[in-house]
Formats: C-alpha cells, sequence, structure tokens
C-alpha cells in the first residue's frame, strides 16, 4: 500500500501466527488490527449513505439479500446456548458452480465452500473474535440431509465437503445446514446466523471499486486459479483479485493455512479501498449491488437492517479487542504419514479456544499461540478403554472413534465396577498425552492416577454412563 503523503511502496511483514506463506505480502499487526476495525464501521456507513440516497435504492439493495431458512435441516440435536445474548455467526464463502460461475471448475458437480469462520460477538457488546477453519480440516462430518429424499452417513472427511454434501441439490439452506451440523458436532458452539456470499459477488466489490492493489514478493502462475502475476505491487481487479484469494498451490507453502493469511490481508486492503472510494454514488451503488446480490442469509438476518445492526454492533468495539484466529492445527502427516494433504485441530487448544467462545468468555490470543507451540499429535497418545458401564460393547465403539481420531488404542476391557463418570487418569510423563485425549471428550478432565492404578506407558480411559460416543472430537 502507499504510505501517505510519501508517493511510496513499502513491503510489509506476515503477522506472526496467522499461517501466512512465504511470499503473500501480509499486513502489519498493528496496521491490521486497525483497518479490521474501520472495516466494522464501514459497513454502518454504507447501508447509512444508502438509507440517505432514496427509500427506492434501499428497497432495492434490501431486495436483493436472499433468505435460507436452514433450522427444518439441522434438526434438534444441537449444542446448548451457553451465553445468551451473544452472536454466533458462521460466514461461507461459496464456490457455487452455477451461472457465471461455473468456468471456475466445471469438472466439479456440487456446490463448495472456499472460506468458513465464525464471527463471536459476545453478548456486552466490548470484543469480538473471527475464527478461521482451515478448508483441509479433517473432521467427522455428521450425518445431513442431501436435499434429494436421502440422507448421508456420518464420516470424517474435510469441513469444506459438508456444503458440498448439503447443497448436493444446489440449495444454498442445505449446504449451510450441513456445513453448519458439522462446525457445531466438532466445536460445541451453538450457531446462531448465517451468511453465504459467491464468487460472482466478490469480483463486483472489487471492480467497483476500481481494483485492490497487492504485492506479492514472488511472481504467481496457477492454471487452477487462472492466474498470471509478476512479483512486485500492482492492482488487481475482480478476475484477477479472485484468483489472488484464492490460489494455494505454488505460492508460499502451498497450504491453506497460507491461503487464508492471504485473504485475510486482502480483505484489508479492500476495506482501506472502500474507506476512500465510496464517497462516489455510482462506485457506492455498484459496490452494494453486488454484494448484496450474491449475500444468502438466514432469514433472520436477510435485510439492510440486521446487517446495518450488526454493523453497528461491531463499530465500537476497540480495535485492540477485535481477534483474529486460525483453529489450531497441525499437517495430519504426523499422525497418518500418507496424508499429506489434511491438516487436524490441535488439542487441547481446540476445545480451550471453542469452550472460552461457548461460555462467551474473551480468547487470549498470545497464550493460545504459545500453548501451541509443541503440539501432542494425536498418534502419540496411548490410551486403554475401560467399560465402566453395563452396556455391551461401549468400550469398542469409543475405541474406534479415538482410532478414527489417529490416537493408539493398546486395548479395551471392562472396569472394575461401573461408574456414572467418565475419567481418564494418567501415570508419571503422560500429562500433556492425557490433556490431549480429555479434550476430546464433553466435560471430562484428566487426572493423575494413583500409585498402581493405571499400566505403565499409557494413559487409561474409563468410559461412565456420562459420556456420548457421537461428541467425542
Amino acid at each position: 500500500m502507499p504510505v501517505s503523503g510519501s508517493g511510496k511502496r513499502r513491503r510489509t511483514q506476515p503477522e506472526a501466527g496467522t499461517g501466512a506463506g512465504a511470499g503473500t505480502g501480509a499486513a502489519r499487526p498493528g496496521r491490521r488490527r486497525r483497518i479490521l476495525a474501520w472495516s466494522a464501521g464501514a459497513a454502518s456507513a454504507v447501508v447509512l449513505g444508502v438509507a440517505g440516497v432514496g427509500a427506492w435504492v434501499y428497497q432495492d439493495l434490501d431486495n436483493n439479500i436472499k433468505s435460507a431458512d436452514v433450522d427444518d435441516r439441522i434438526g434438534g440435536d444441537r449444542p446448548a446456548n451457553l451465553s445468551p445474548g451473544s452472536k454466533n455467526i458462521l460466514v461461507v464463502g461459496s464456490d457455487s458452480r452455477d451461472g457465471a460461475n461455473a468456468k471456475y471448475g466445471k469438472d466439479l458437480t456440487t456446490m463448495q465452500s472456499d472460506t468458513l469462520m465464525v464471527l463471536h460477538v459476545p453478548a456486552n457488546r466490548e470484543w469480538a473474535t473471527v475464527v478461521s477453519f482451515p478448508r483441509d480440516s479433517w473432521v467427522e462430518i455428521p450425518a445431513c440431509d442431501k436435499g434429494d429424499g436421502n440422507t448421508s452417513d456420518p464420516h470424517r472427511f474435510k469441513i469444506n465437503e459438508a456444503f458440498a454434501i448439503g447443497g448436493s441439490s444446489g440449495e444454498v439452506a442445505g449446504a449451510a445446514a450441513c456445513s453448519i451440523k458439522t462446525v457445531e458436532a466438532n466445536t460445541g458452539l451453538r450457531i446462531d446466523h448465517f451468511m453465504s456470499v459467491d464468487f460472482q459477488g466478490f469480483k463486483g466489490m472489487v471492480d467497483a471499486l476500481d481494483g485492490i492493489e497487492v504485492c506479492p514478493e514472488e511472481a504467481i502462475h496457477s492454471k487452477k486459479a487462472r492466474l498470471d502475476m509478476d512479483a512486485g505491487c500492482q492492482t488487481v481487479g475482480g478476475e484477477q483479485a479472485l484468483g489472488y484469494v484464492r490460489v494455494r498451490y505454488g505460492v508460499g507453502d502451498g497450504s491453506d493455512i497460507g491461503r487464508i493469511g492471504r485473504q485475510q490481508e486482502f480483505m484489508n486492503a479492500l476495506a482501506e479501498k472502500a474507506k476512500a472510494k465510496l464517497t462516489s454514488p455510482k462506485s457506492l451503488y455498484g459496490f452494494l449491488q453486488s454484494g448484496t446480490k450474491s449475500l444468502t442469509t438466514d432469514p433472520d438476518m436477510a435485510g439492510i437492517k440486521p446487517l446495518y445492526s450488526l454493523a453497528s454492533e461491531l463499530k465500537g468495539i476497540p480495535s485492540d479487542r477485535l481477534t483474529f484466529l486460525t483453529v489450531p492445527n497441525y499437517p495430519r502427516e504426523a499422525d497418518v504419514a500418507s496424508d499429506t494433504a489434511n491438516v487436524v485441530w490441535q488439542y487441547p487448544q481446540a476445545t480451550d479456544l471453542f469452550t472460552a467462545l461457548a461460555k462467551d468468555q474473551e480468547v487470549d490470543k498470545k497464550r493460545l499461540e504459545a500453548e501451541g507451540k509443541n503440539p501432542v499429535y494425536a498418534s502419540a497418545v496411548r490410551v486403554q478403554v475401560l467399560n465402566g458401564t453395563s452396556v455391551q460393547g461401549l468400550a469398542g465403539t469409543v475405541a474406534e472413534k479415538l482410532r478414527a481420531s489417529g490416537i493408539m488404542v493398546t486395548g479395551t476391557g471392562n472396569a472394575p465396577e461401573n461408574t456414572g463418570t467418565t475419567t481418564v487418569t494418567y501415570p508419571a510423563g503422560l500429562k500433556k498425552q492425557a490433556e490431549a485425549l480429555a479434550a476430546r471428550l464433553p466435560g471430562v478432565r484428566a487426572r493423575a492416577a494413583e500409585a498402581g492404578d493405571t499400566a505403565a506407558g499409557v494413559v487409561t480411559l474409563v468410559v461412565g454412563k456420562d459420556l456420548d460416543a457421537a461428541r467425542i472430537r
């Protein structure tokens, strides 16, 4: 970005902990916070400006926003709302291949989600956290309504597959519902609203601003992203901008984590450009037309008024209390040598993050990142599973779930007596492994075993009546 008054361009460095790969040119931490804080206020200013232009413009834009009711497709087995007054909003960047989007992937026959994040707005509106979910996150995909009279089977796969499964019939409602079910099942967060934006809206917003300046440190050539760029600062229009935020392979470390950092960087730049450019009624109208036409939300968010209300709430949040995080993760290759394409969430850090938000507690980003520097791989956890109930085969069922997560189950059996409470105990030296295991079991905490109460070198899990095997992460 040009430095105000200098006419010079500066090359910026990636923010630590964002996962941005080399060569992305991400914004500095302090600058990023200022831009992100402003971007919330920009939405308020834009909507307010439209309201002042005339009622017909307001109505025109209001009618552009599509509504999709997902409640009847999610079902009733959902996490409890532990913090009344707070909001969890699922935001999806849609790769729909319908209409003008078809050229971006004719080999794909289903709807795809390119970006997935949750915005948590607390009840006191004094801070906010945005959590990005890597699309290559290897998670449990629950059974979902496919919209054609069939229901998918529960299985493990990339998290973005949920959008494709639910959207098999081409309906955003089904795609969003399956994504919501998947996020809720793997995080324990209750999702209150959702927003979905497709490719064409993104391109239109960029074009209405006459392009966005980016500064890649190395040339980018990708047939898949339809992108050819030289190194150095340059302005990209809608088509090229779309390729820039979507490109993955051949840039930096080629990871989805790096792409998340680049997408955040680009949206910061877009917000900054909008602040200066949207004083023109023509640019303002074009920007909002593109944005609203590509937006689908749940019924309660489908309109200029509720979006303006949300933007107004975010506007008052101090810049240093607007936090952007990526779910703590590590390459799945550490657990499954043959899988070099996916990531798995890091425990107990991921659970700590989700639990804090569920209880409406502000997350300490520095502490979360510091605790995640030395991950405990699932494959490093060795556990014996004992059945502490009268339900036959329960230890085997739980063991199967744990093995699917990459954990090494050394054996199963029956506990000496039945118990209503699930316990995780560990011998000396295995505290971190036990905590990583317990974090996958809702409501369970690890504790040190009494001398002789557990086998040497393994953690012991006694399954009680309170454990729902379906909720093991």
